[in-house]
């Protein structure tokens, strides 16, 4: 399934002045989770200097984020993955860009708790990388109303506690999500 889909943003959240619109484009071998948690992903961290699936030029960095935000360096300062994502890259990820925040949003919780097992079989730095969990039902029901055009307005998001307020294509939303450090 490849495509593209077009989210027109307004904003209420005085932190995050987004843009007027985003699109996000689908490849092949993509889904609709992946588009939607790279959108929630775009939303939660927004920054003046967020950018989406960038080519690094930096041979040292062999990877390609989901959601990155370089300093004046073009050094990556926040590297967020959006749903699958092996253990092996995580590791490599804390040693290839050490001074960036690394987070990794998943669908539910009981997606975060499986890669957190993972990720203390295989032994990780701890105190390294951050994980959010969004509320799967909420997630679900958005998946099902994702068109190729829609429209969110943004009222505000906060990670103390974790929650977020926001209407999608005609539905209010006030969600909470889970973060767990690792």
């Amino acid at each position: 399934m490849s495509g593209k889909y077009a989210f027109t943003l307004q904003s209420e959240d005085r932190q995050r002045t987004l843009p007027h619109k985003l699109i996000i484009g689908c490849q092949d071998t993509e889904t609709t989770r992946h588009v939607l948690l790279k959108l929630f992903g775009f939303l939660l961290f927004h920054r003046e200097r967020l950018l989406m699936e960038p080519r690094l030029h930096d041979d040292n960095i062999p990877f390609r984020p989901d959601l990155v935000e370089l300093d004046y360096q073009l050094r990556p300062r926040l590297w967020v993955e959006c749903g699958e994502c092996s253990v092996q890259k995580l590791d490599k990820l804390a040693v290839k860009v050490p001074e960036a925040e690394i987070w990794v949003i998943k669908r539910s919780k009981t997606e975060v708790e499986e890669l957190m097992a993972a990720m203390r079989k295989g032994r990780l730095r701890e105190n390294r990388y951050q994980l959010a969990a969004l509320d799967h039902e909420m997630f679900d029901e958005i998946q099902e109303r994702l068109g190729t055009r829609n429209e969110i307005l943004w009222v505000g998001a906060g990670f103390t506690p974790p929650h977020m307020q926001f209407d999608f294509n005609g539905l209010w939303y006030d969600a909470e999500f889970h973060c767990f450090t690792f």
